[in-house]
């Protein structure tokens, strides 16, 4: 069975507290890992979580502030030092591409890694795997900042009494699957008519930014929205000024878009009681809400 799940690694914003580290999630979706916005002690958190370096294929920055950034060096020299054999791509705003470099290269270290660059110049595709698409989207934050949506494409699931009323079984359907059709003692029948469609799975992840379309558009539809709710409402002239969301907010976008899960994460260290957050959120947002914690794993809930 596919594993498809977020394992956070850090739920801080700008200063990290006794119990939560600066930013870090990993989604492991298939045989990918995308590692999102690693602040400093990444590295360490992985290690807490569980989790090999050789699980990350792509790395995924929103923005250049340093709490989604600082883990960078260590991450990518930890992938040199266990001689992790597959390449791993980097994404991150284009314009901070010297940003990167310093990152990168901020230490002396043997470079055995291969660590590809492919930096995000504007909204739209930034890389596709065997059934899935990453999309970014440009965010109102303080500098240049994307979000980042991952599309499955939709499929078709058999339905098992439709095959056997005509009756296809065994290696049968593995040719009928392949070919969209299949011919047996003089009918035909076509995949539609032995199955139905499968909606493909949708992830989305958005950090500093104030409400704006990209938001919205990140949003819809997912089964798993990952979002910033630095603030609670009643700081919310706080939110505006330093380009942030509030947990009402955040929830506020997981109804209109008909999210399934969402998480809520990267929170001021102003706030002590994270039930607050949760309470908040309820209040304008009925489904599966997770106020997030460090080292917690969130499942992609089940297919529809």
């Amino acid at each position: 069975m596919s594993q498809r799940e977020l394992v956070v690694l850090g739920t801080a914003s700008q200063a990290p507290t006794r119990t939560r580290n600066h930013n870090g999630y990993l989604l492991r979706w298939d045989g990918e890992g995308f590692l999102f916005d690693p602040g400093e002690g990444t590295q360490r958190q992985l290690t807490y979580a569980g989790v090999a370096s050789s699980a990350i294929t792509r790395v995924c920055l929103t923005h250049f502030h340093g709490d989604h950034c600082l883990g960078v060096p260590g991450v990518l020299q930890r992938l040199s030092k266990d001689k992790v054999e597959h390449p791993v791509t980097a994404h991150y705003p284009a314009s901070g591409a010297e940003y990167f470099a310093r990152l990168r290269y901020s230490t002396a270290y043997h470079e055995t890694a291969d660590v590809r660059e492919e930096p995000v110049a504007g909204d739209g595709p930034v890389a596709a795997g065997g059934t899935w698409t990453l999309e970014a989207r440009a965010l109102d934050h303080r500098i240049d900042a994307f979000g980042y949506r991952l599309v499955e494409a939709d499929g078709r699931r058999m339905v098992p009494e439709r095959l056997a009323e005509r009756g296809i079984a065994g290696p049968a359907v593995g040719e009928l699957q392949h070919a969209g059709r299949l011919t047996t003692d003089g009918r035909t029948t076509t995949i539609d008519e032995v199955s139905e469609p499968r909606p493909g799975q949708r992830f989305a992840f958005v950090m500093d930014t104030r409400l704006c379309d990209a938001v919205y558009a990140l949003a819809d539809g997912v089964d798993l929205l990952v979002i910033e709710a630095t603030y609670l409402d009643a700081d919310s002239d706080l939110a505006d000024t330093y380009a942030h969301l509030t947990a009402a907010q955040a929830a506020r976008v997981a109804a209109a878009c008909g999210v399934r899960r969402l998480v809520l994460t990267h929170f001021s260290a102003r706030y002590t009681d994270p039930a607050l957050f949760l309470d908040e959120a309820a209040r304008h947002f009925d489904g599966d809400i997770v106020v997030a914690e460090d080292l917690v794993r969130v499942p992609v809930p089940a297919r529809r």
